[in-house]
């Protein structure tokens, strides 16, 4: 029979609606059974603090961090047995110098060490610590302009007497139903550099902006970003940890690139920035892994010529050899691989299509969610989950959410809202709370399948149908401290 008669003949598989995942599973771990119980009294041992809660309690998702919790492919288990281990120059070195400048563009990593524009670390904290350290060392009163830095981002920046300035989009702070709310607002940026450009070393973009609710940065916004930099002689850098999820919204949601590859749209976002820094543990598909890369003959390297030695001393006495980095040669092979993988549209139209899953399944169980979806979490929207209700800032609801989140149902979230990036002033005893408050549901990549994610998003409803019985919380110990969501402990009232 003529397959062109058969294929006229029946539905396509686009249009039956329901389709394989882009990969099997090879390897399955299976879970402790731990009941609400124990996994209550375990929290309550622990302070309430979900980070402290031993990973074997997580009965149903781990939804913490997307960041290493990646499940790695054949391809990736294959590629670390070709690991050379050696000390110096290992062979995996020169193999990520290719694809670095193959994804991202050929300036981004020379590898000839007399003229480093390259640092590997074992993650990227430690690569924005010796940025930002060697920054720092420039002057006093500067600023960092971001469309939103991330916690730890911002904990660096401050550590090393920098103020990090938030410029999170008009569209994102009034949830307006965008393409593009991770944008750098621009108008504020123009005041700002008109007022202060002397103090400013870089600019930073996000991307996907974690911090503001996932959501991606659009070419446009980059470009103009780019040029403002520029005009005031100022680097424009990339927090680059998921640019291959970015690159997958400008495809899908910007005018002119949906004929584009995502190869090309990653080299188009790569050309209009002077450098950036890296976790891998993202958009590298690796379990670590992390760097600073800078443009040969960017403007960064122009203006600061000093800092690349500065940062490859700041890696040696650190992490290593420049060669390594802090990694095993293993590791490097894994991350080449899937540095390789992760720009594929199957790849990213599944991951991607996943997050909206789970957005899409906990609007309709109508929880206030984030919209539009980023690509690798989805938002619970604190506020208007207990808009109706008594519960004041100060109660610190996400902390309890979550904490209920996994004692009662077994799956694990972070609060990123009015705890993790509020802050509190000992002497004058007042708490100060963010622009936003979330509670984020990171999605580990090619990990988890729709059975898994339903029964996250019933576990949540559950919590919403019952938020007046969500109690409050106190803070036992940490309020006043750095990065407080990490070591803090409470209780339930």
């Amino acid at each position: 029979m003529d397959s062109s008669k058969l294929l006229r003949a029946f539905p396509n598989e686009q249009s039956l609606g329901t389709g394989t995942r882009p990969y099997v599973n090879h390897a399955v771990a299976f879970k402790k059974k731990y009941t609400a119980s124990k996994r209550i009294k375990k929290l309550a041992e622990v302070g309430w603090n979900v980070f402290f809660c031993p990973s074997e309690y997580v009965t149903g998702c781990d939804m913490l961090s997307d960041s290493g919790t990646t499940a790695m492919t054949n391809e990736q288990w294959a590629a670390l047995h070709l690991g050379d281990e050696a000390y110096g120059s290992n062979r995996g070195y020169f193999l990520l110098a290719e694809k670095i400048r193959d994804i991202w563009g050929e300036a981004f990593f020379n590898p000839d060490a007399r003229k480093p524009n390259a640092f590997i670390f074992h993650q990227g904290r430690p690569g924005e610590d010796a940025l930002f350290t060697e920054i720092g060392k420039l002057g006093s009163g500067m600023q960092i302009p971001s469309n939103g830095h991330f916690d730890t981002t911002e904990a660096n920046i401050r550590a090393n007497r920098i103020t990090a300035v938030n410029l999170f989009s008009r569209e994102l702070m009034a949830n307006e139903d965008t393409p593009f709310k991770g944008d750098i607002d621009i108008a504020r940026l123009k005041i700002l550099l008109e007022k202060s450009h002397k103090k400013i070393p870089l600019i930073y973009l996000t991307i996907t902006n974690n911090t503001g609710g996932g959501q991606p940065v659009s070419m446009a916004n980059i470009r103009e970003t780019s040029r403002l930099a520029h005009r005031y002689n100022i680097p424009l850098f990339f927090d680059a940890g998921r640019f291959a999820e970015n690159a997958w919204f400008i495809k899908h949601r910007e005018n002119g690139y949906m004929g584009k590859s995502i190869r090309a749209i990653v080299r188009e976002m790569f050309s209009h920035v002077d450098g950036c820094t890296v976790s891998f543990k993202k958009d590298g598909l690796g379990n670590m892994g992390g760097g600073i890369f800078l443009r040969e003959g960017g403007l960064f390297m122009k203006r600061y010529p000093h800092i690349p030695d500065g940062l490859m001393n700041n890696q040696i006495l650190s992490e290593g050899h420049p060669t390594y980095g802090g990694l095993t040669g293993r590791d490097i092979m894994a991350l080449v691989v899937g540095l390789e993988q992760v720009v594929t549209d199957e790849y990213l139209d599944h991951r991607v299509g996943q997050v909206a899953y789970l957005g899409n399944r906990m609007t309709e169980l109508g929880l206030p969610m984030l919209t539009p979806f980023g690509g690798h979490a989805v938002y619970l929207d604190m506020n208007k989950f207990f808009d109706d209700t008594d519960k004041k800032a100060s109660d610190f609801g996400g902390i309890a959410f979550a904490a209920l989140l996994l004692g009662l149902y077994g799956h694990r979230v972070s609060e990123l809202g009015n705890f993790a990036f509020g802050s509190y002033d000992k002497k004058t005893k007042k708490e100060t709370f963010p622009e936003v408050n979330f509670v984020r549901f990171a999605i580990p990549r090619l990990r988890y399948e729709r059975q898994d994610l339903d029964a996250v998003a019933d576990a949540a409803k559950a919590l919403y149908e019952n938020r007046r019985l969500i109690p409050n919380v106190k803070v036992m110990y940490g309020k006043e401290l750095s990065l407080r969501h990490f070591k803090a402990r409470f209780e339930l009232r």
